[in-house]
């Protein structure tokens, strides 16, 4: 992952550090280095690393309860503003997702009430005039107010934090998912809308949030919208049955320019049997496989084994989501076992916009009042 290094594995999950995240440990180390020295500096620089372990502890609390429904997690990163779970994607039934969604600001809760156990058990206060001062307890103290935050903030109902994708779980058992998507969306961007009006006056780390979740709010909105739109359309209908495909003895040389000699960016790999997939080569995994093996090296030495398929007839929506899961762009389309044709995440959306130009021009013919005539 660009400009992030892996920090540790977890539960087979990869965990990933930003290098944005790393400025922010050294800004907060040298703010408190400005106003108590080197052990206000290391203290401070304590707590946020204790926090954003509290906040992995969070995503992985999201990653283990979706684990349970069959959904795999690519990684975990930190971020300045948070971590971020990457789910191949989210439960398609309401109630696993209500699950999914509670999963991350139940594991702060917990954590909120052990810190906030040992602080009385110490026999100290857990109100706000007990975090004056060092030593263990003020730490513990304030990491119990931390937690306790995350855990009520990502509640609040403002898509696409954990509490949007409640409220979008809760509408959708009693309606459409698109429809609750759209709700939940619409209550996310006015949340952000607020978040950033306050941020104007107060504080300009709030207006960054509220951008973020106005842009996280109108994608999660726009990729539901988007599959609901696909849902009964079969995958013929923006299948690619004119394209270039490579043998695996092909050398990356001649992949190379067989890339280059038209728009073409990913290609199914064809063996010997006529129409038996073996792979797929994208435009990126070539680029990898030239920078490190050269023009000399075969196609099945960098094609990709681990890719889905479609048939003609099932609906574009559940390759969609298969693309999603599996991370490769090209969906190979075989039809009795043998190959079709292709169909791509480009393919996909093309198809949108030409069915949606021609319902609009639908929509103004059949606007047309019969009683009065057409403008000249």
């Amino acid at each position: 992952m660009r400009w992030s290094w892996k920090l540790v594995r977890l539960a087979g999950i990869d965990v990933y550090v930003h290098a944005t995240f790393l400025m922010l440990l050294a800004w907060i180390g040298f703010v408190h280095w400005r106003t108590g020295g080197m052990q206000a500096a290391a203290a401070g620089v304590a707590l946020i690393a204790a926090a954003f372990g509290t906040i992995v502890l969070h995503e992985l609390g999201h990653a283990l309860v979706a684990r349970r429904f069959g959904i795999r997690t690519r990684d975990i990163t930190l971020w300045p503003i948070g971590g971020i779970a990457r789910l191949e994607r989210m439960p398609e039934k309401p109630e696993q997702e209500l699950l999914v969604s509670v999963a991350g600001p139940a594991v702060n809760a917990a954590i909120a009430v052990v810190l906030g156990a040992t602080v009385l058990v110490m026999g100290l206060s857990v109100f706000p005039e007990s975090l004056a001062g060092g030593g263990i307890g003020s730490f513990i103290t304030k990491l119990f107010w931390i937690n306790l935050v995350i855990a009520l903030f990502n509640l609040l109902p403002a898509f696409p934090m954990d509490g949007g994708r409640v409220l979008r779980a809760l509408l959708a058992m009693r309606g459409d998912y698109v429809k609750a998507t759209r709700t939940a969306a619409t209550i996310g961007q006015g949340f952000a809308l607020l978040l950033g009006l306050v941020g104007l006056f107060t504080n300009p780390l709030l207006i960054f949030i509220a951008l973020f979740l106005w842009m996280g709010a109108a994608a999660e909105s726009g990729a539901v919208q988007l599959k609901g739109a696909l849902v009964g359309v079969p995958v013929h209908v923006a299948m690619q049955t004119e394209y270039r495909a490579l043998s695996p003895d092909t050398s990356l040389g001649d992949a190379a320019r067989t890339l280059l000699a038209g728009s073409q960016t990913e290609f199914p790999v064809i063996g010997a049997t006529p129409g038996r997939v073996l792979g797929v080569v994208t435009r990126s995994s070539l680029v990898a496989g030239l920078a490190a093996r050269g023009q000399g090296a075969r196609v099945d030495e960098i094609m990709n084994v681990h890719f889905a398929i479609a048939e003609p007839y099932e609906s574009l929506d559940a390759v969609l989501g298969r693309i999603e899961e599996s991370g490769c762009q090209l969906v190979p389309v075989l039809h009795q076992g043998r190959l079709a044709g292709i169909v791509t995440s480009e393919n996909i959306s093309e198809l949108i916009l030409l069915r949606g130009a021609i319902e609009v021009r639908q929509s103004r013919v059949q606007g047309l009042s019969p009683h009065y005539p057409r403008a000249a």
